[in-house]
């Protein structure tokens, strides 16, 4: 019989810390992913809404590409290509061999493109369900175009994106699973890793699983708690 305590303890030849490092680098790859694909999807979504034909045809290009294109691919798009360019540059100054981009900060970055396709859509989508009387108001008040958006329209739309927001979340934390494939051993790479050495590959899976599971429900719960306390207040329509 498998002792699975043991293989996930924290003694000698256990996984336990081994996993729980994996899992704060994978909350870290998603946390940063998910901040800088939130930049991202404002300025698309500011791109979508403007009356700049330019700007709304690269954002829609943008949005359409990446939430088309298989995310697995564009990680390989973007690890491949950035070091192909990188070995060229090298070689222009004299260097010789392949130079591989960081898989972190090129997880990062893959994370934060796809996710910023879907971002722009939640928050243009919130933008125009605040209410029209709402920018009267501001232009009845005397208030800058930036101060109106920082008092008075962002925090309103904020109340509409966060439940999608949530659901974008819970996608950036499952992608980052595909971020092993450039080598970054995050929760997933230290299953597979764990489960090769130990070839116990049901308690190491299942144990990412309850670390993924724990992950999703903590945020999640800080995501309803900040749409709550959004909605705070207000009376229901």
């Amino acid at each position: 019989m498998v002792n699975a305590a043991h293989i996930l303890g924290f003694g000698e030849g256990g996984w336990g810390a081994a996993l729980l490092a994996a899992a704060g680098v994978t909350l870290a790859l998603s946390l940063l992913g998910f901040l800088l694909g939130a930049v991202f999807g404002a300025l698309a979504a500011a791109a979508r809404l403007s009356s700049s034909r330019v700007r709304n045809w690269l954002a829609g290009v943008y949005g359409t590409v990446f939430r088309g294109v298989p995310d697995l691919l564009t990680i390989y798009l973007f690890y491949y290509g950035g070091s192909v360019a990188l070995t060229a540059a090298g070689r222009l100054f004299g260097g010789a061999g392949f130079v591989g981009l960081p898989s972190f900060a090129t997880g990062v970055l893959a994370l934060a493109i796809i996710s910023g396709a879907y971002q722009a859509e939640v928050y243009r989508g919130a933008y125009l369900a605040v209410d029209r009387g709402q920018f009267d108001a501001c232009k009845a008040l005397g208030l800058s175009q930036y101060r109106a958006l920082r008092l008075v329209i962002v925090p309103q739309l904020m109340r509409h994106a966060l439940p999608g927001l949530g659901n974008i979340w819970q996608l950036v934390l499952k992608d980052s699973a595909l971020i092993s494939v450039i080598g970054l051993v995050e929760l997933m790479r230290q299953a597979q890793i764990g489960a090769g050495s130990t070839r116990e590959p049901f308690v190491f899976y299942i144990a990412a699983a309850a670390l993924y599971f724990l992950i999703a429900g903590v945020t999640g719960l800080a995501f309803r708690r900040g749409e709550a306390r959004a909605w705070r207040g207000t009376v229901p329509a």
